[in-house]
């Protein structure tokens, strides 16, 4: 799965003509044309050909089944790139009014920055109604904006706490319920002489972005019904509970501040100088892809996942970092076609279990997440522990969505700035939610937006 938004300042540059580009784009080139070119072989070429941009790296399978099973349409499938690279470039096409595909895999907090240039198209006519069932609430809203549907989702990041079992063992821990419970656990390793509690770069302004919204915050409130008006609550009590809690976990050298993803903190890992992970179920498909054995070999089993410790332990809410899906593009040619794709890739069986069983994608097909090979499996990663059942599926189902920004992008921009200021003991929590709040709120002006 791709890293779910772990570095904004790529897609940072393209952000003025993200929403300064706001006319609809017009049709692209003939479909057939859009053949040229392709990943894969199409082996039935009197059909029509949509073209498709995406990233998973089980796609090549996914494309195949999609074809063999379908005679009126084939896939033309293209990797443009993973998350801003490919967003770059479609990015481009939307400028350029051609050049787009068909079809463009988005992960969930990009579809508003799209939706505002008219540049995807509103599937909901377009065959969603005989599948909605097969997802839950949560997961449409992600990928909408108001009544209308930009996008089908296909799968998500429920969030939970993975931790080393063999440092829990050592220093006695339990695994935490709670935030409280999270640093007390965190001072006793410390106290011990043991690693660093856990990891939390600036590098991944979407995690603060689910966490602030699990204690309760609301960042944005945006209806496409008044495109112009947006609210931005970024410096209230809640966000800057969390922002202040995680401050001081890094003060009091509980926590390290890493940027995830990069060799350094993939080598921390290795080396078990971390004794939690704060992630999403994608996380073990990661971090066994990334070519250095972890969780598999000698430390197969030194990890086990528990669900993500609550604020309040009796109302507990569910948090999401990540997810992506596929959305027809306003330049495709036929999107009747286009939104049979959109639907049709990733929902027969084989290709959710290629994805599911190599730990590649969580999928948020209820038929999947519902069934018995899914629910039970036992996930080697884990030590034989089932966490779709125990922990992944009951995040998933009580997920209820969030509402992202038109500006998604420079909003994470501006935090991981402010994050990092933070990390470096130059700001405070609450400072940092500050000045994100005043220069979100500067830029909306600036971009024609009224402030509700």
């Amino acid at each position: 799965m791709n890293r779910r938004t772990v570095s904004v300042a790529a897609t940072a540059l393209a952000v003025a003509a993200l929403l300064a580009a706001c006319a609809p784009s017009p049709n692209g080139s003939e479909t057939g044309t859009k053949a040229e070119g392709c990943t894969n072989t199409i082996t039935k070429t009197d059909a029509p050909v949509v073209s498709v941009w995406a990233w998973y790296p089980n796609m090549d399978k996914v494309v195949d089944n999609f074809n063999a099973l379908n005679d009126d349409v084939q896939v033309c499938w293209t990797n443009a790139g993973a998350g801003a690279d490919e967003y770059d470039k479609f990015q481009t096409a939307i400028v350029a009014g051609t050049g787009a595909p068909d079809v463009v895999m988005l992960e969930a907090d990009r579809v508003p920055n799209f939706q505002i240039q008219d540049s995807l198209v509103d599937i909901s006519d377009l065959g969603v109604a005989a599948v909605r069932g097969n997802f839950s609430e949560g997961a449409w809203k992600d990928v909408s904006v108001g009544d209308a549907v930009y996008a089908v989702p296909i799968d998500g990041g429920p969030m939970a706490m993975i931790y080393r079992t063999d440092v829990f063992e050592k220093y006695d821990i339990t695994p935490p319920t709670t935030w409280d419970e999270y640093r007390a656990a965190a001072q006793k390793v410390k106290d011990a002489g043991g690693p660093l509690f856990g990891d939390l770069g600036a590098n991944t302004p979407a995690v603060y972005f689910a966490l602030v919204q699990q204690k309760g915050a609301q960042p944005f409130e945006f209806d496409p019904a008044n495109p112009t008006e947006i609210e931005v609550n970024l410096d209230d009590r809640d966000s800057k509970d969390v922002l202040d809690y995680w401050a001081d976990l890094v003060k009091d050298g509980l926590v390290g501040t890493v940027d995830q993803f990069t060799p350094e903190y993939i080598a921390g890992v290795v080396n078990g100088d971390y004794a939690t992970y704060i992630s999403a179920a994608w996380a073990p498909g990661y971090l066994t892809g990334a070519g250095v054995g972890v969780g598999g070999g000698t430390d197969q089993g030194t990890w086990a996942s528990a669900p993500l410790p609550q604020w309040d332990p009796a109302n507990p809410v569910a948090a999401n970092w990540g997810g992506s899906a596929l959305a027809v593009t306003a330049q495709a040619s036929n999107k009747e076609l286009a939104a049979k794709v959109a639907l049709g890739l990733y929902a027969d069986d084989a290709s959710l279990k290629d994805g599911w069983s190599n730990q590649v994608i969580f999928p948020l097909n209820q038929n999947v997440l519902t069934s018995d090979e899914f629910m039970n499996a036992e996930v080697a990663f884990f030590g034989g522990q089932t966490v779709n059942k125990d922990i992944y599926v009951p995040a998933a189902a009580s997920y209820e969505g969030y509402v992202y920004s038109p500006f998604q992008v420079y909003y994470y921009a501006q935090l991981q700035e402010a994050l990092t200021a933070v990390n470096a003991g130059e700001l405070t929590g609450s400072a940092a939610a500050d000045q994100v709040q005043e220069r979100l709120v500067a830029y909306a002006q600036e971009q024609g937006f009224t402030l509700k």
